[in-house]
């Protein structure tokens, strides 16, 4: 049953994943419009530059490239339909295109002479935000070519008196190498900027699908329990009538055993329905239990693993007794949340998993610990995030041979039990500086659990059960 369950959560990660290439997503329809509105500025720095300014250009020229861009708009917009998607090598052409586009305008009108020639940088920033890695550093490979040769080789601005528009050379040089520095700077800052975005989006996304999931067997459970007792009563007349139908028939053997049949029919739906009603009435324990039961629902999965699991619960007042337990909220997000915090625990353990919880008046603490080599150093600050990837070593693999190391199960955990109100720390067990044969028995990662106990307890929470049953189900 397990190995089903990872199955179904690792197709639904790859799901995500594969929807992290977001090349393909760009519209035709939103290209053209940038383009128009490219065109648009072309033609009026041209016009002011004629008009205002005065200036002796190349303008035959200027309006044909400006007039590729344009036929090539028409083009698209009469031959492919609106909803059309470019695919990442499309959306890479279309943006080397305007690149190239501008880098000849610019050379028409004074290379770097011209202020204009900042704008280069568009089609970078662009890629970098949607547009793979490689596709991206080509880009800027590209742009960082046309700006170098437009910095020698260029056709000059002159006034309608032949007088030459320049600037010092040594601010030619400048101006490359501001232009070479933002290309890569704004590439590598929309990159980063991009990709955390994207991570984030696609991380919430799992953990919706988790959530959703452990609401629908949740759920399920409800509608099961509902169903046994509806049926009951069809199912009694049933057996009541067949039972007087085989009295009646008692002088045709045939008919009285068919009657009979229907009978024990009856009663074995009776018998199914049953044991489905009391399971589904179980498993929804009134919606609320022990703290003890639902951890040890969380863990279940993972008891049968080869690792032995201790629970150990009390109270942090030594004048509370240890019995009187705060009887939780079986939230979706908490069973979960604990589950996948158990599950890491439990994949990179030795031979044994502690998990523990103390409460008292104020809060509710579920401290869950390992025997194993812990979090890696480095990365203890930024666990929780998602997609967090690191090297995996040979020892790693044959470990847990399994593991990505995405981070994406820590990450659903976190946020799902941060959203009943809960705050998590981890830490290791172990001074790193201390030799093996010095570390303490519980020396792996340690993951600490805290609510306020007005958040998840029943008990204090001064509502009624009915009440906090609602809220539940909004």
């Amino acid at each position: 049953m397990q190995l089903d369950e990872n199955a179904q959560m690792a197709g639904s990660d790859m799901t995500i994943l594969k929807g992290r290439n977001r090349g393909n997503w760009i519209r035709l329809r939103t290209i053209i419009l940038l383009r128009w509105g490219a065109i648009t500025g072309q033609v009026s720095a041209l016009m002011v530059a004629n008009q205002v300014y005065q200036l002796d250009l190349e303008y035959a020229l200027c309006l044909l490239v400006v007039g590729v861009s344009v036929i090539g708009n028409l083009i698209a917009t009469f031959i492919f339909p609106e909803n059309k998607r470019l695919s990442e090598t499309e959306n890479l052409l279309m943006v080397l295109f305007d690149l190239l586009q501008l880098s000849l305008l610019l050379y028409l009108t004074g290379g770097l002479h011209n202020p204009f020639s900042v704008l280069i940088l568009g089609p970078v920033v662009i890629s970098a935000n949607v547009l793979t890695m490689r596709s991206t550093v080509f880009l800027g490979m590209t742009a960082i070519a046309a700006v170098t040769i437009l910095s020698t080789a260029y056709l000059p601005l002159r006034t309608v008196d032949g007088t030459q528009l320049r600037i010092p050379d040594l601010f030619i040089f400048g101006n490359w190498v501001s232009i070479v520095i933002a290309v890569v700077f704004l590439s590598i800052y929309s990159r980063r900027v991009t990709v955390e975005m994207h991570t984030m989006s696609d991380a919430l996304q799992a953990t919706q699908l988790a959530l959703s999931r452990e609401q629908r067997l949740t759920d399920l459970g409800g509608v099961v329990a509902a169903a046994a007792h509806e049926l009951g009563t069809p199912l009694a007349t049933i057996k009541l009538a067949s039972a007087e139908l085989a009295e009646e028939l008692a002088d045709n053997p045939e008919l009285a055993e068919d009657a009979r049949l229907i009978r024990d029919q009856a009663d074995r739906c009776r018998d199914i329905l049953r044991s489905m009603g009391r399971a589904g009435k179980d498993d929804l324990h009134l919606r609320q239990a022990p703290l003890s039961a639902v951890i040890e629902e969380a863990a279940e999965p993972h008891c049968d693993r080869g690792k032995r699991l201790l629970f150990d619960y009390r109270a942090r007042d030594e004048a509370m007794p240890d019995t009187a337990q705060p009887a939780i909220l079986r939230q979706p997000e908490i069973i979960h949340g604990l589950r996948n915090l158990i599950q890491n625990a439990v994949d990179f353990a030795k031979a044994r998993v502690w998990v523990e919880a103390e409460w008292d008046d104020a809060l509710i603490r579920v401290r869950i610990m390992d025997d194993g080599r812990g979090f890696p150093q480095q990365l203890l600050g930024r666990i929780g995030d998602p997609f967090m990837r690191r090297r995996s070593g040979a020892a790693d693999t044959r470990s847990r041979p399994e593991y990505e190391g995405m981070g994406l199960g820590l990450f659903i955990a976190k946020t799902l039990l941060e959203r009943t109100g809960a705050e998590l720390t981890f830490a290791n067990g172990h001074d790193p500086f201390l030799a093996p044969s010095e570390h303490p028995e519980r020396c792996g990662a340690i993951i600490e659990v805290t609510w306020p106990r007005d958040r998840i307890d029943v008990r204090t929470a001064g509502l009624p059960v009915t009440a906090r049953n609602d809220r539940l189900n909004v």
